[in-house]
């Protein structure tokens, strides 16, 4: 999938930056990606179909379950939640873990594109980043 990481950093010229201020950038690069897809995403998309993936983002446990019992009833047995759940740091909840999941299986339904999206997001980011680049790091410069 796409990430966000020091290879993220390292391809548009930032990768020198002080590991404090990597991680403060990637958590502020991630949260604008995420209102920015979830932003595109909801172009087209019903109210019921918003409250629905609402569900997820929001961990609503008794919609979340009826969701799956309408939808994917055996997602249990299905190989990607195994991995998912087999990859998951032990304490992690399940509601956590199912409410990921299922934000995916419904975008895989009802935004068959969400991925195509994601990316070209994640170009636009990149390409603004690379304009910044040079006031980012001047301001580290001078910070230093």
């Amino acid at each position: 999938m796409f990430q966000l990481d020091n290879k993220f950093l390292e391809d548009i010229g930032l990768g020198d930056l002080p590991e404090d201020d990597k991680k403060s950038l990637l958590l502020e690069l991630y949260r604008e990606l995420e209102l920015r897809v979830g932003t595109e995403l909801s172009k087209g998309l019903s109210e019921q179909q918003m409250r629905e993936f609402e569900a997820f983002v929001d961990r609503d446990e008794p919609k979340v379950r009826a969701w799956f019992d309408k939808n994917l009833p055996n997602y249990h047995q299905a190989k990607d939640f195994v991995q998912l759940q087999a990859n998951a740091p032990a304490e992690v909840e399940e509601i956590v873990l199912i409410s990921e999941y299922g934000s995916l299986k419904w975008l895989e339904m009802n935004r068959p594109d969400y991925r195509q999206v994601v990316a070209a997001e994640l170009e636009k980011l990149k390409a603004e980043m690379l304009q910044k680049k040079d006031t980012i790091l001047g301001s580290d410069a001078q910070a230093a």
